[in-house]
């Protein structure tokens, strides 16, 4: 079997983690945190106590990425912490609905933007289904190639973001009147917190996925713990401030009353000229964050094959490439599924459920390596562990809580059918090689 190609470096990985948290969530999330959180300091909070929960999580990857360098991301320290099984589940979960969910949902957003801007005369579903097939032909052609593809969109990203902030800085403040809010009570105001944080930590979601290239990192040890905590930090950044500038052009009740807040304030500044410009960085945002995902998940499947977890043909890597072909078409199939399948809100809820099962047992995986004496080269430790750990896990336990019962239940489901067929290719291993 041959190896995978170590070709990125640390600005790769602090961009590859940049690229896979910023997505379409930030361009409209701020509307909907809005119409649950009502008042400007509370949405704020909202935002900046999500980005604490991402940052304990990109603390929490880094010394994963330290003490278990080259295992393949999460999957791998779900396997080396726990079992077999729980990193199975993982990436089950994942191809059925975490990573090829988001690929849908991202297909989607982009379609949506995408196809009015050009007068495209084709059905958002196409559009997306078309573009997560190109993209994933683009990878195929080899990880330098997706990887500089992604760089070049994810800087993209940022001036399209940096577009916006500067266009809420310059343009005319929104009306204080009408600002204040009922008042409610502590149960109800953690409720409306809580409620407030699942389109969040959507938007932040996305810094797990930078660990899965660990093997094509010329220093996993150093590059990936610098690569996930300034990514990450560099989002929350990003995020808080396109917030204020949403309150401060549009206003709380403005931002809660309209579903393309970064369309309103283009237009409230530039007018319908600063509408389509931002309709072009949505656009780059989204693929961005699909060209950013099917670079790294793929990597999972890939790994689960190396481990014999699952088919010998997904952990295959193209002779010339050095591509995990196979297991990127897999995922793209998925996906395409995915998007005929589903609507955009529905994906979310499903995707946010079940990343924060795993993410919590990665928070978990901390205390065992600990341990057991595990390290790597150098030193990237959680600052204010056990605290901070514990927080993240509470925070996590919190999220799938908040998703409701119907997510609840069929993230129960998929689990359980995941256990299923981790007993049964159990039982086929045992007497066929898999193949």
């Amino acid at each position: 079997m041959n190896k995978l190609a170590r070709k990125l470096n640390t600005v790769d990985a602090t961009l590859i983690v940049m690229g896979g948290i910023i997505g379409a969530g930030i361009f409209a999330n701020p509307s909907v945190v809005a119409q649950v959180a009502h008042t400007p300091a509370l949405i704020v909070s909202v935002w900046l106590l999500g980005g604490l929960i991402a940052l304990t999580g990109g603390f929490i990857f880094a010394e994963l990425a330290w003490r278990r360098p080259d295992s393949g991301g999460l999957y791998g320290y779900l396997r080396d912490a726990f079992h077999p099984l729980v990193a199975f589940e993982y990436g089950w979960t994942a191809l059925l609905i975490s990573q090829s969910g988001g690929l849908a949902a991202a297909g989607i957003v982009f379609a949506n933007y995408f196809g009015p801007l050009v007068h495209l005369n084709a059905s958002p579903p196409m559009v997306a289904v078309s573009t997560i097939i190109i993209l994933s032909a683009i990878n195929c052609l080899g990880v330098r190639e997706g990887s500089t593809t992604q760089n070049v969109i994810m800087l993209l990203k940022i001036a399209a973001i940096g577009a916006l902030i500067a266009a809420g800085i310059f343009g005319a403040p929104a009306s204080a009147a009408g600002a204040t809010a009922p008042s409610v009570p502590p149960t109800a105001l953690w409720a409306m917190i809580g409620a407030a944080l699942i389109p969040v930590l959507f938007a932040y979601d996305g810094w797990q996925t930078a660990p899965f290239v660990d093997h094509e990192l010329r220093d996993t040890g150093r590059a990936l713990p610098i690569g996930m905590i300034g990514g990450v930090s560099a989002v929350v950044v990003l995020y808080l401030a396109v917030t204020i500038v949403g309150l401060r052009v549009l206003g709380a009740q403005g931002l809660a009353a309209t579903s393309t807040p970064a369309s309103d304030i283009m237009r409230a500044v530039f007018g319908t000229l600063g509408q389509r410009v931002i309709a072009v960085g949505i656009a780059l945002s989204t693929l961005g964050f699909l060209s950013n995902n099917i670079l790294t998940s793929p990597r999972i499947y890939y790994a689960m094959a190396r481990d014999r977890l699952f088919f010998r043909s997904v952990g295959s890597v193209h002779p010339r490439t050095q591509a995990p072909v196979v297991a990127i078409v897999l995922q793209a199939a998925f996906a395409c599924a995915i998007t005929l399948w589903k609507g955009y809100y529905e994906i979310i809820g499903y995707v946010t459920a079940m990343d924060f099962v795993f993410l919590s047992l990665a928070a978990l995986a901390i205390f065992v390596f600990r341990s057991r004496g595990v390290h790597g080269v150098g030193g990237m430790r959680v600052p204010g562990h056990p605290i901070t750990t514990v927080f993240f896990i509470v925070a996590g336990v919190a999220v799938i809580v908040s998703a409701g019962p119907t997510n609840a239940l069929f993230t129960l489901i998929v689990l359980s059918a995941g256990a299923a067929a981790y007993g049964m290719r159990e039982r086929f291993a045992r007497s066929t090689p898999l193949t």
